[in-house]
């Protein structure tokens, strides 16, 4: 497992366990229903999931918006209950919708999964309107003991709020990002839809989750291929679990429970660095679930692994055939935000060290780590053990090698500049001109787009310790830029092109 900056995953699953619990607990003792109590933890499970505004108060806001919109869809399920035909259609508008709010940032995306999960659960827990009251109420108790512990007694955003995520590639119409994946989306769950009723009547539902789900989060065809092909092998591996330990069960209470909460721990805590130990989790607490629903066979995992299959092909049909974005498409407009926010990074730098007060590289520090993190994914499929390109799998390693020391020396130079006493120094201004024209090499267009930089000429050259290491790192990032030219502009298809 991946490195865990500030135990922020461990905290995050740790307080999910608790949020969770108490939401289940809540709801189980008050409306004295299984089903309510399921949907109580799944709702406190969504709300501390998919909420992911960068502010607390926000947070708050989204999490109270969570009802208005989920508890309508909800009521809209369960009255479509038994008309087959009018239900396919509804859940599929809904696809459609869930996934365009997405352009409204991370509000967007949370309604939108959580009015996709409430249609969902309908199918689940085979819902009827007359269980509308219970469900509704065991819901607001679950999402208000989950606010409790998430808000109230163990807040740690307040110490530590994580910083807003890139914003989206620009694009219109069609080739906007939200609109693309919700045609595209759409169409998987369609396809999902339709074959999955054909395996079985009774848990289609459950392809086209598996479809939605893929798409959350990608970008590009091999983003999406790369995810479903996740999902499939997280699938299995806990599908094999719940045979050896789920089905023997029998849905036994306490031990059920308490291997419930470690899959949600393990979720909350796998889910940013492996797709596929998520899947792993979600399909054993599945598991463990129906048998507490008393209605889990071996024959059931074997359906589901049926379903999974279905849906991961549903979206792969899609995202290749309709309205696609090659994985090189995505990965030139990440790196060429990337190399922007290191030309940022550096102009203000250098406007610090030239003596002006006013320059902050640090939010182009931040800007940049945030951007080479969807750097990563985007190049993720071309890294991938199965992937037959073995030439610009080589490149794009060489890639993302050069730009991560790329933003090592970025941020190198904005301590440097942070500092004080740190004074300026002549030669500063000719090498930050030859990184300059290092990065307009790469991404011409930016001389169009932005001004660059000026250093400011000093009055007199000093020599100075932080202008000494400045110089270093300017040095060491321009060299690093040097060698990013021969795999992004080099003969044959460039990983980033001009």
């Amino acid at each position: 497992m991946v490195a865990d900056p500030g135990r922020l995953r461990l905290r995050s699953a740790a307080r999910a366990v608790l949020g969770v619990g108490l939401a289940v607990a809540v709801s189980g003792l008050v409306t004295h229903a299984l089903p309510a109590a399921v949907a109580g933890g799944l709702a406190a499970l969504l709300a501390l999931f998919t909420v992911t505004d960068a502010r607390v108060p926000a947070q708050g806001l989204t999490t109270a918006l969570l009802p208005v919109v989920g508890f309508p869809v909800l009521a809209l399920a369960t009255a479509l209950h038994g008309q087959a035909l009018a239900r396919d259609g509804a859940f599929l508008a809904i696809v459609l919708g869930g996934v365009y709010v997405r352009r409204w940032g991370p509000r967007g995306q949370a309604l939108g999964i959580f009015a996709f999960m409430m249609f969902f659960m309908a199918q689940f827990l085979r819902a009827v309107p007359e269980q509308l009251p219970v469900l509704y109420g065991a819901m607001l108790l679950a999402l208000a003991a989950s606010s409790l512990v998430r808000f109230g007694l163990w807040c740690f955003e307040r110490r530590t709020p994580p910083p807003a995520a890139p914003a989206p590639l620009a694009a219109r119409g069609l080739a906007r990002p939200t609109t693309r994946l919700a045609v595209q989306n759409t169409v998987a769950a369609g396809l999902a839809l339709g074959v999955g009723q054909l395996v079985s009547g009774e848990r289609w539902y459950w392809a086209v989750g598996t479809a939605w789900w893929i798409f959350v989060n990608t970008a590009s065809r091999g983003e999406t291929l790369v995810r479903g092909f996740r999902r499939v092998v997280g699938t299995l591996a806990g599908i094999g679990v719940g045979l050896l330990v789920a089905v023997p069960l029998h849905g036994a209470p306490l031990p059920t429970v308490l291997l419930v909460a470690a899959c949600v721990f393990g979720i909350f805590y796998t889910a940013a660095p492996s797709y596929s130990w998520m899947m792993f989790f979600v399909t054993v607490m599945a598991g463990l679930l129906y048998g507490l629903l008393g209605v889990l066979h071996p024959g059931l995992l074997a359906l589901r692994l049926e379903q999974t299959l279905v849906g991961a092909f549903g979206a792969a049909i899609a995202v290749v055939a309709v309205l696609p974005v090659t994985t090189h498409a995505a990965t030139d407009a990440w790196i060429h935000r990337a190399l922007l926010a290191v030309r940022r990074c550096t102009a203000e730098s250098a406007r610090r060290l030239a003596g002006d007060e006013a320059a902050d590289p640090s939010p182009h520090v931040a800007e940049l780590e945030l951007v080479l993190g969807r750097v990563r994914v985007a190049v993720a499929p071309l890294l991938h053990p199965l992937s037959p390109l073995r030439a610009r799998k080589e490149r794009a390693a060489l890639v993302i090698a050069r730009l991560d020391e790329c933003a090592r020396q970025a941020r190198g130079l904005a301590e440097v500049a942070a500092d004080p006493d740190a004074s300026h120094d002549a030669r500063l201004t000719a090498a930050c001109r030859r990184v300059e024209e290092a990065l307009h090499a790469l991404v011409p267009v930016a001389a169009e787009t932005e001004a660059p930089a000026r250093a400011v000429e000093p009055a007199a050259p000093a020599h100075h310790p932080g202008a000494e290491r400045a110089l270093a790192h300017l040095h060491h990032l321009e060299r690093e830029l040097a060698e990013l030219a021969a795999p992004l502009l080099g003969s044959g298809r460039p990983l980033a092109g001009a």
